[in-house]
């Protein structure tokens, strides 16, 4: 069972070790639409919230195409929340972010360690990076400048860690990792129609992640969308009870997302859109069909 859940304001957060490196494995922050902006250097843009004035969206029953999103003029609901996975739905950190700063650390210990592209991607497999690296030594074999204790392997490995995290910061900060196409606009959307947005994160396995939002935001899980790129966060969306849609992203484009209410490349913005607020209020409909 993963810990504690915290809820704080994304658009408070100047900067972005609050989301990344909060000590707390299992964390949930929720966006509030009475904030005006959301800037922070973990999205390298400004997410611009409208809330005298919600710009009109498209509402009513959307369909994908190669062009985007078509939608009717009949009513469709609103999901009371979306939430959205954060590495690889918010922003392909990965392979360029997470992969980079493990082996610049790596590196910085003279560890004879590099974890090519490939390596990487099934290394992923394993949930949080901790366990990757523990995962991987006790497969390959512990550098010579490890310790051999248990106990002191532990220590060693959250000093690798913590090291990682603050050289990937150190990229955050550059703001060299920019949103994925459509999030903002997706954001925006949802706030200035009164639809609660969180961000899950979690370094242990998924299970229990969307039903703990879900409890936060006070909301009813079969009235929530889930924004993933893997088919872990997949199963733990539908574990909830809640629809899914997948937004592939490089390391996941060919995991099943068989049971994926929708898979897109990307959400996308005008001309490139895929789809919007309405196309996520319009896959709550088939709930309601017996």
């Amino acid at each position: 069972m993963a810990s504690t859940t915290i809820s704080l304001s994304l658009a408070t957060i100047s900067s972005s070790k609050a989301l990344l490196s909060h000590p707390k494995p299992t964390s949930i922050y929720t966006f509030k639409a009475y904030e005006r902006t959301f800037s922070s250097s973990l999205l390298g843009t400004s997410l611009s919230i409208e809330t005298a004035r919600p710009r009109p969206i498209c509402r009513g029953t959307a369909s994908s195409s190669s062009n985007g999103v078509t939608c009717s003029s009949s009513s469709s609901p609103l999901p009371s929340a979306l939430l959205f996975d954060c590495d690889g739905v918010l922003v392909d950190t990965e392979k360029d972010g997470h992969r980079v700063s493990f082996n610049d650390t790596f590196k910085e210990k003279d560890l004879g360690t590099t974890w090519d592209v490939d390596l990487y991607g099934e290394l992923l497999k394993i949930g949080g990076g901790k366990e990757r690296m523990t995962a991987y030594f006790n497969k390959t074999g512990w550098p010579e400048k490890a310790p051999k204790g248990e106990e002191e392997r532990k220590q060693f490995i959250a000093s690798l860690h913590k090291r990682k995290t603050e050289l990937f910061m150190a990229l955050i900060e550059k703001k060299l990792l920019p949103l994925r196409p459509g999030v903002a606009k997706l954001i925006d959307q949802a706030l200035s129609k009164g639809v609660k947005v969180a961000v899950c994160s979690t370094s242990n396995e998924k299970a229990a992640i969307y039903t703990l939002a879900a409890s936060t935001l006070g909301v009813d899980p079969l009235s929530c969308v889930v924004i993933e790129d893997s088919g872990i966060g997949l199963a733990a969306a539908k574990a909830a009870g809640m629809k899914c849609i997948v937004t592939k992203s490089g390391y996941t484009a060919n995991e099943d997302f068989l049971n994926a209410d929708a898979v897109f490349d990307f959400i996308g913005d005008p001309p490139e859109e895929r789809f919007d607020l309405a196309f996520c209020g319009s896959l709550l409909e088939k709930q309601y069909v017996s």
